[in-house]
């Protein structure tokens, strides 16, 4: 993640595999292992080993825990579903 090309994954979230990204950066950051990000969250070396892999059928409440031991947040916002539509309509 140390070139322009691979800038950290935080904006447009859209996979699990992003998200395991951005928390794998996010605590290399911070020079903790697995080991101590999970005794710190209070979950397993297997969760956070499986976040970071981007499995997709984690407990959300566990991942957004992590991520906020982590000083990540979760922010949410519609679609402009309206925008891209038109756009597709005058190509």
């Amino acid at each position: 993640m140390k070139n322009s090309a691979d800038k950290e994954p935080y904006g447009n979230i859209q996979s699990t595999e992003q998200i395991g990204q951005l928390v794998r950066v996010r605590r290399k950051e911070q020079s903790v292992t697995q080991a101590e990000l999970a005794a710190l969250c209070g979950v397993g070396v297997r969760f956070v080993s499986n976040l970071e892999n981007g499995k997709p059928t984690l407990e959300l409440g566990k991942v957004l825990h992590v991520m906020t031991c982590l000083g990540l947040e979760l922010v949410i916002s519609p679609r402009n579903w309206a925008n891209n539509l038109n756009r597709k309509s005058d190509a």
